[in-house]
């Protein structure tokens, strides 16, 4: 099979080194997102499933929308079949139309739960106990089509974002092994999703770094655990954001209001919250490294009493769809 394959994030380069190497399939380019101005000196940042393709020298297209001259590359390169895995657009029905073996998915979460953009982070700070891949074909409807398996990777207590997204890319390898043949086969069909069951996820945005100390501290550690490397979780002080690197649950009852900074010191800033104490282990001001907290408190004065302001969060998930623009 010749395939084509379209994606932006790290999550997907597994996926493209098993294309890549595999017997019986050639990898006939890539398509991704636009380099982007990011850091602060705003430089074109290249992001990694372009920087991959550059080094293994392959065809690579980064249009600011995938349109006709795809499709016209597509068909050029007489490309079987499309994988797609964390590109960043909804395409449109002539692009899917154009392979004529179709145009496939690999999405970060067991379908029909967190169809959207965030799955991975949105399923660990929503206290998930496993996560998964699911190989589907594409449809006009996001994240809508029928799937053709899932592999499950439990979601583990020491978690980050981060280290979760790398074992779901590598979740995807087995899963291709397993199923890709299929996709060659005109006759199969894949299961539909059950549409009762659907559940929606959002788009990050950096407000999602803020905290409203009402939840509950096992809430809390977990948002700062998924939300890592962004947007990251920051606690607000006397109108000073200081990044939290990372948090502990302590299992202890309060009467205090939360966000009251109960203890400060060598152990931790531990913080009331809805439910339970909230020990923040590593803080970082404007400007600033990651101290330990510890360290961190030699140089910035937060004592016992300190009120740490909550903020109004926006949800996470939903049973029916967010607006379009929650998405992208």
């Amino acid at each position: 099979m010749r395939i084509a394959f379209f994606g932006s994030d790290t999550i997907a380069i597994p996926a493209l080194e098993y294309l890549h190497w595999a017997e019986g399939i050639e990898l006939a380019g890539v398509v991704s997102q636009p380099d982007r101005p990011a850091g602060r000196g705003r430089h074109l940042h290249t992001n990694p499933v372009s920087a991959w393709a550059h080094q293994q020298g392959l065809p690579l297209l980064q249009p600011e929308k995938p349109g006709e001259e795809e499709i016209s590359w597509l068909k050029t390169q007489h490309v079987d079949l499309v994988l797609v895995m964390a590109y960043g657009h909804i395409l449109k029905k002539d692009l899917l139309e154009t392979p004529c073996l179709g145009m496939w998915n690999l999405h970060a979460s067991l379908l029909p739960a967190y169809r959207g953009a965030s799955p991975v982070e949105t399923a660990l700070a929503c206290g998930e106990k496993e996560i998964g891949v699911s190989l589907m074909r594409i449809v006009a409807k996001m994240d809508a089509g029928p799937i053709v398996a899932q592999v499950h990777v439990p979601i583990r207590n020491t978690d980050t974002g981060l280290i979760l997204r790398e074992r779901i890319g590598h979740a995807c390898v087995p899963l291709l092994q397993r199923h890709l043949a299929k996709l060659a086969d005109v006759a199969f069909a894949p299961t539909p999703q059950d549409e009762a069951q659907v559940t929606y996820c959002r788009k990050l945005h950096k407000s999602d770094a803020h905290v409203d100390f009402s939840l509950s501290a096992a809430e809390l550690e977990r948002r700062i655990r998924a939300f890592q490397p962004w947007p990251g979780v920051s606690v607000t002080h006397d109108a000073v954001d200081l990044k939290v690197g990372s948090a502990s649950i302590i299992d202890e009852p309060t009467t205090a209001a939360p966000g009251t900074v109960l203890r400060a010191g060598e152990g931790g800033v531990d913080v009331a919250t809805g439910h339970g104490v909230l020990r923040l282990l590593s803080l970082q001001r404007p400007g600033g490294r990651m101290f330990e907290a510890a360290e961190f408190l030699r140089g910035y004065r937060l004592e016992p009493g300190a009120i740490l302001k909550s903020h109004s969060l926006r949800p996470l998930v939903s049973n029916v769809p967010f607006p379009r623009a929650a998405f992208f």
